[in-house]
């Protein structure tokens, strides 16, 4: 069974937080590459940054998806991914307009449920790395929605609760 279970969403949606209860709880957890990117990016002043080059950092955020899942391919325990493939994937297909399957060679690297955290205005806020809007979070949410059923994949939308009963949550849901 596969074991790598992808955590995604709206942006701003609890999704980190989240992860971080699942690795207090013992879980392995796989950082959004997106964020280690525009760290990297930052501090080789790179140019790969959602803002300045979108198309190269969707690209670079599939190459490194890409490298995740291989370095946790075997693993026997549940490891948690804060996005990856798929969304890097699907922000490159919106960006290019080519199909998302010029961008994925195998669509079945994850655990076929994956989580969504819808959006909520609640707790939205931008950051120095999340500079988009609560509108466009919305706008990329809902292409995750009809993106990952149409490859395959089974959504489940997380209730918006406390990130401990969010955590709940996904395990029950896994172990069914």
């Amino acid at each position: 069974m596969n074991k790598l279970v992808v955590i995604s969403g709206c942006s701003g949606g609890g999704k980190s937080t989240l992860l971080g209860e699942l690795r207090n709880r013992g879980y392995s957890v796989v950082e959004e590459p997106g964020r280690r990117i525009i760290a990297e990016e930052w501090e080789a002043g790179g140019r790969a940054l959602p803002w300045i080059d979108v198309e190269a950092f969707a690209r670079r955020a599939i190459a490194m998806s890409m490298e995740d899942i291989a370095s946790c391919a075997e693993r026997q325990q549940w490891v948690f991914f804060d996005r990856g493939l798929i969304d890097a994937a699907s922000g490159l297909s919106h960006i290019t307009g080519e199909p998302i399957s010029r961008f994925l060679n195998d669509c079945t690297a994850y655990h076929r449920k994956v989580f969504l955290t819808p959006p909520w205005p609640k707790i939205y806020a931008v950051d120095a790395d999340r500079r988009h809007t609560f509108s466009d979070a919305v706008e990329e949410y809902e292409r995750l929605v009809e993106v990952y059923p149409a490859i395959g994949y089974e959504i489940d939308i997380l209730p918006r609760t406390t990130v401990q009963l969010r955590a709940d949550y996904v395990l029950q849901h896994l172990n069914e």
